[in-house]
């Protein structure tokens, strides 16, 4: 499950920075890289406990299921507060800093 969670998480923000690109300056592309990335550690992990259970790796527990829908969503929450931050530091559109030195002139002004 944390496989096809971060797999659906890395497409949909694949088409929306597709989508997005030449006007874009909302780092999507860094959302999509950890997305991808997180796919990538997901289906090594995959591989290799197929490697380990072979067939019985295709009828988990209800619970292992659970479990890993639990640990795909955090994960997929990780990389949205990582994303979130980056987006905050880096300002792209300037809405922070406006935000910031309106309060400060508002301030002075008082």
């Amino acid at each position: 499950m944390t496989l096809l969670i971060t797999v659906f998480a890395a497409i949909i923000c694949t088409v929306i920075w597709y989508i997005k690109a030449p006007k874009s300056k909302m780092k999507l592309g860094s959302l999509c890289l950890m997305y991808w990335g997180a796919s990538l550690m997901w289906l090594v992990d995959a591989l290799f406990e197929y490697s380990e259970l072979h067939s019985e790796y295709f009828t988990p527990a209800p619970m292992d299921m659970l479990n890993d829908s639990y640990l795909g969503l955090s994960v997929v929450a990780l990389g949205l507060i990582i994303w979130l931050v980056i987006v905050l530091i880096k300002d792209p559109k300037g809405v922070v800093k406006a935000t910031l030195f309106k309060k400060v002139t508002t301030e002075g002004e008082a």
